[in-house]
Order: structure tokens, then sequence, then C-alpha cells
């Protein structure tokens, strides 16, 4: 289906769109904006054979944010960094996602710079997967350093929105994990910090008011997740703001019954407008909320970004473009 991003939410071309809640700003975006099915087949954009930067600068006139995703599998560097510096407006904004080694889940060891390879123990420098104890303590300080360094860029810019760490389930809550998000965030000092944890063991129970107490004390982002209700991708339904911005990553609630592990796509209208109360009680907690669209497949990521933008504007909040 084909669609112009204009009829679900009209705004001038004085720069990247908002939506405000009070005086809490709305951004939302996708987690791809250069994501093979939705240039391909998706949609959204004008031309099959736009340019990079043209496709860029397009998403940024109709979308105010995105997550940078392939930064989860290979660190990014200082100038890749300011090249998205270069080729978005001011008043646009990147989350980035946290390389995985800094957040103990499984590596591609060709991500680590190759002058640190010396630094793999000998006994694992085979292993198909690289974590941190894989490394010399002072070399997996050093790629802390050189992840945040090749930051800066976005942040000297006002681009850079929040750091996203997402720890795998098997990170769970004890005295020892809590200690390593404590140490990330004083890493990352100079930055907005999210946490997505994917074990339900912080949210069970009592401990889902610990872990959320926890984070603001660190001033760090949880970061809400609305996926799938059941089956082996379920997430608990826990939405709350614990620092200045608040998140949310939509993956998809759908699943095929034949298999359960299939990643779930695009939202209904119903679906959405579930949320737009809950975001509206985010706003209330945060001066900004960050609206993650992380179904991407086609142009589900886009059109549901937009869609939600403009049931929120449909709920009575005020556009300033």
């Amino acid at each position: 289906m084909t669609y112009d991003a204009r009829s679900l939410l009209e705004f001038g071309e004085a720069g990247p769109p908002t939506v405000t809640v009070g005086d809490c700003a709305v951004r939302y975006g996708t987690s791809s904006w250069a994501d093979r099915s939705l240039v391909q087949e998706g949609g959204f954009y004008p031309r099959k054979s736009m340019t990079a930067r043209e496709r860029l600068s397009y998403y940024c006139s109709r979308l105010s944010l995105a997550e940078i995703a392939t930064t989860y599998r290979f660190p990014p560097t200082p100038d890749v960094a300011r090249q998205w510096v270069e080729r978005t407006p001011e008043g646009f904004c990147f989350d980035v996602r946290a390389w995985s080694l800094l957040t103990e889940n499984p590596t591609f060891p060709d991500s680590l710079w190759e002058d640190l390879i010396d630094e793999v123990r000998p006994e694992t420098r085979d292993r198909r997967r690289l974590y941190p104890a894989h490394l010399s303590g002072d070399a997996y300080e050093e790629c802390w350093a050189r992840f945040e360094h090749a930051l800066r860029p976005l942040h000297e810019a006002g681009r850079l929105g929040v750091v996203v760490l997402q720890y795998p389930s098997w990170f769970t809550p004890k005295p020892e994990t809590r200690a390593a998000l404590a140490a990330a965030r004083a890493r990352l000092s100079r930055y907005r910090v999210g946490v997505e944890l994917r074990s339900p063991k912080w949210l069970d129970g009592s401990a889902c008011d610990e872990t959320l107490e926890w984070l603001e004390g660190q001033d760090m982002s949880f970061v809400c997740v609305d996926g799938p209700p059941s089956g082996p991708r379920a997430v608990p339904p826990v939405v709350a703001a614990t620092a200045d911005v608040a998140l949310v990553r939509f993956v998809g609630r759908r699943q095929r019954e034949d298999d359960p592990w299939t990643w779930p796509y695009r939202y209904s209208g119903a679906e959405l407008g579930e949320w737009v109360g809950q975001i509206s009680e985010l706003a209330a907690s945060a001066r900004e909320v960050h609206l993650i669209m992380d179904n991407c497949w086609q142009g589900d990521a886009v059109h549901n970004a937009l869609g939600l933008a403009s049931l929120i504007r449909e709920g009575g909040v005020r556009s300033p473009r």
C-alpha cells in the first residue's frame, strides 16, 4: 500500500514535526529510515532511486525522531556521527542503541576494533560470539570510552536524544547487575540514558516499584515496551517515566499461530488508540516523550508513527507546526 505521509499528519516545512502534550514535546519515529523493505516496498519515499542523503532528508521532514539501531551490532565512529549531524536539520533527534558488547549481549567478534583484538583472552578468540569477560579489563573500558567519544558530535550538535541500553533476559536484578547499570550511567554521564530490561524479574510484583525507583535515582529512563501479550516475546505492560525523557518502543503485537517467533508487524488504529491516554500520563511526568516504532517491515513503522501522532492530535493535543 502506498500513501502520502501528509495525509496522516499535516505540518509545515519549518523543521521536524513534534506534537505537544501540555509543555511536553512528543517525538515520534522509527528504528530505521533505510530498511530495505521500507525503501523498496514501503510506499513512504517518493522514489526508489533516492540517495541515502535524500531519504534521510525526506524522513526528517515528516518525523522528528529516529532510533539508530545499527549501533547495537557495530559501534559508531565520530565521522559517521558527524555525517548524521550534517544530513539532518536543527531540531531533529536521534536515539542511539548501545553496542551489544556494552550491555552483556552476544557480540560479533568482527565488530571489535582491530587494535583491540589482541586483548581478547587467547582461549576465547575462536568463539563465534564475544562477551565482556573475554576481554581484559582495560580493553573493555577502552570500548566504553570509544563508544562514548563517537557520540560526541551528535551531543554537541544537539541531535543526541537518549542512549538506549538493552539488556538480555539473563540480566536479572541483583547487586552486581545494579552495579553494572550504575557503572554504565557513570561512563555516559554527559548523555541521557535509557534502559530496556528484558527479564520480567525486574518488573514482577513488588520488584517493579523498586526497579523504577532505583532507575529514577540514577536518572535513567525506563524504556516501556509494547509487544505481544503472551508467548516467548511477551513483555510486562509497565508504563512509567523515571527521567526527563520517557521512552516507548512499539515492537508489534500479533504473531502467527503456527510460528510464535515470527516478528509481528503493523498496529491497528484501535491498538494505537489505547496509548493516547498513557502517553498523556507520561508527558505529565517528563519533559519529552519518545515514541519509536520498531515494527519495521515495508511501511508499517512509518505508517504507525504518523498514525499515532495523528491520534494524539485528535485527542485534543495541539501541534506547534
